[in-house]
């Protein structure tokens, strides 16, 4: 894939903020230096969850029948597959490669452009969800400092990093500008259907806990660090750090 110099430049930008990624206290307690900030972030993103996000998701929910929403939601996730199979190579796991791109093979033919999901369904080929975060915990990359960012939910310094160079390593992006905006676009219907799905979970969370912030920043850490463990259960003690929030905020606002 070629890269021209502005998302050279985004690369390059990333690999400085990942060596500065500041060090964990050693007490193990939550690394948050940029709290402040945090909770600002936090109470822009429940105000926008409030009134924009939770209204639209049931709405989305109520007026579109199962089946559709689950069918949108399939091209998101099948447009997410190159990425995943790239990154599988960086980590080094082959098999997982040529399970990621068998998937993108059969889903793009047998399941109609990714609208459905016989990979699946009929050939056993689950899908295998990583970035570029999980390939820069795989490389040793320490976690960091935790962030939640506007619109874009929690994160940690590292996987921010992975994120920036995610989306500017985003091979549809390269094809064509109609292509780059159905890849946009498809995460909306997916995101709206996941905060649909999991709506008492994240109003527990987000409007029902006695701090919010809180949380969301322990919901995530935590099912990081599972997330992390289970991909790699041989370095458990390895610097791995996403329960909750891998499966909605990942989808809800890490898709956009």
């Amino acid at each position: 894939m070629r890269l021209n110099f502005p998302h050279l430049a985004v690369l390059a930008v990333a690999t400085l903020a990942l060596s500065a990624c500041s060090a964990p206290p050693e007490d193990g307690a939550i690394h948050d230096p940029y709290e402040s900030f945090n909770r600002v972030s936090h109470t822009f993103n429940k105000g926008t969850d409030r009134v924009l996000i939770r209204p639209l998701s049931q709405a989305y929910g109520t007026t579109v029948p199962d089946p559709v929403r689950r069918s949108l939601s399939h091209v998101a996730a099948h447009l997410d597959e190159p990425k995943s199979a790239v990154n599988h190579v960086l980590q080094g796991d082959v098999e997982s490669a040529g399970h990621s791109v068998f998937r993108f093979l059969v889903n793009s033919t047998v399941g109609v452009a990714g609208l459905f999901d016989p990979a699946a369904a009929s050939f056993g080929l689950e899908r295998r969800q990583t970035g570029f975060g999980d390939t820069l915990t795989a490389w040793g990359a320490r976690e960091g400092a935790y962030l939640e960012l506007p619109l874009a939910g929690p994160s940690t310094e590292r996987d921010f990093a992975g994120l920036i160079v995610d989306v500017a390593t985003n091979p549809f992006s390269y094809l064509s500008s109609d292509v780059a905006v159905l890849n946009t676009a498809s995460t909306i219907p997916a995101a709206l259907n996941v905060r649909y799905e999991f709506s008492d979970t994240v109003d527990s969370v987000l409007h029902d806990s006695a701090d919010s912030y809180a949380q969301l920043r322990l919901s995530y850490i935590q099912n990081r660090k599972f997330k992390l463990n289970q991909q790699d259960p041989d370095n458990a003690g390895h610097d791995p750090f996403e329960d909750l929030y891998d499966e909605i905020y990942e989808e809800l606002y890490d898709e956009f």
